[in-house]
C-alpha cells in the first residue's frame, strides 16, 4: 500500500478569516506531502509494514525496524496527524459541542469553558513545535495532552479525538509570532461533528479489545477503523 495525500474536503480559501488561503496551501500541499512521501521512501523495502494503517504502526514503533523508527515515527506521525487535522476543521465549524461528547467533555472537565481553557494553556504552554491533543484513555476517560514534533498520542496508548498543530508553519503566514491568536480562532473551525464520530468510533472500539481474545487481530482491524473514520470529514 502507498500512502496518498489526502485531498482537502474544502477550497484552500474556505477557512477565512480565521486560517488564511496561502496557509492552507502552503501547509497541505507542500508540508504533508513531504511526509507522504518521505513515510513512503521509508517503508519501500518493507512491503510488510507498507500494509499496516499509520496509526497501526504508530501504536507500537518497537516493532517498526531501528534503522526506519525515526522515520516512520516523525513521517508517519506527520501523515496521520494532519490527516485527522483537515477533516478536524469546517467552514461550518465552530460553536459548542452536544450529545455524548459534550456530557464527556463535562465530566472530565466540568464545562466546555473548563475544557477550552485547559486546552488553550496546553497549547500555549507547548515549547517549540508540536501538538496539543484531546484524548481518550483506555478507561474511557477524556484528557488533555501534548507531544513535540509529530509524535501522536497513539504512541502513548492513548486514542486522539482533536488536535491542533502548534508548530509555526501551521500559522506564522498570517499570525506571525501570535499563537494566541491563533488558538483563539482555530476555535471557530473546529467540525465537532467530526469530533463526536471519532469518540463514537473509540468507545466501540475500546469495548471490543476488552472482550477481544486475539489483541494482535484487534490492533490490525481497529487502527485500520479509527483511520477510516478520522479520513472521513463531517459537515460539522
Amino acid at each position: 500500500m502507498t500512502h496518498k495525500l489526502p485531498p482537502l474536503n474544502y477550497p484552500n480559501n474556505a477557512l477565512e478569516p480565521h486560517i488564511d488561503t496561502r496557509t492552507m496551501a502552503v501547509h497541505h500541499d507542500k508540508h504533508h506531502q513531504a511526509y507522504v512521501a518521505n513515510l513512503n521512501k521509508a517503508l519501500e523495502d518493507y512491503p510488510d509494514l507498507q500494509e499496516m494503517a499509520t496509526l497501526e504502526l504508530l501504536s507500537d514503533l518497537d516493532r517498526v525496524p531501528e534503522e526506519i523508527r525515526t522515520a516512520v515515527r516523525n513521517h508517519g506521525g506527520g501523515h496521520a496527524n494532519h490527516s485527522m487535522f483537515w477533516n478536524s476543521l469546517s467552514p461550518n465549524g465552530g460553536g459548542v459541542p452536544d450529545g455524548d461528547l459534550a456530557e464527556a467533555i463535562n465530566e472530565s472537565f466540568g464545562s466546555f469553558t473548563d475544557f477550552q481553557e485547559a486546552f488553550r494553556k496546553a497549547a500555549m504552554t507547548l515549547f517549540g513545535s508540536g501538538w496539543a491533543w484531546l484524548c481518550m484513555d483506555d478507561e474511557g476517560k477524556l484528557l488533555i495532552t501534548t507531544t513535540a514534533n509529530q509524535d501522536n498520542p497513539v504512541s502513548q496508548g492513548l486514542f486522539p479525538l482533536l488536535g491542533l498543530d502548534v508548530w509555526e508553519h501551521a500559522y506564522y503566514l498570517k499570525y506571525e509570532n501570535r499563537r494566541a491568536d491563533y488558538v483563539a480562532s482555530w476555535w471557530n473551525v473546529v467540525s465537532w461533528g467530526f469530533v463526536s464520530a471519532n469518540l463514537a468510533a473509540i468507545k466501540i472500539a475500546i469495548g471490543a479489545r476488552n472482550l477481544a481474545e486475539d489483541v494482535d487481530k484487534w490492533a490490525k482491524d481497529t487502527w485500520s477503523k479509527i483511520e477510516g473514520v478520522f479520513s472521513k470529514p463531517e459537515d460539522k
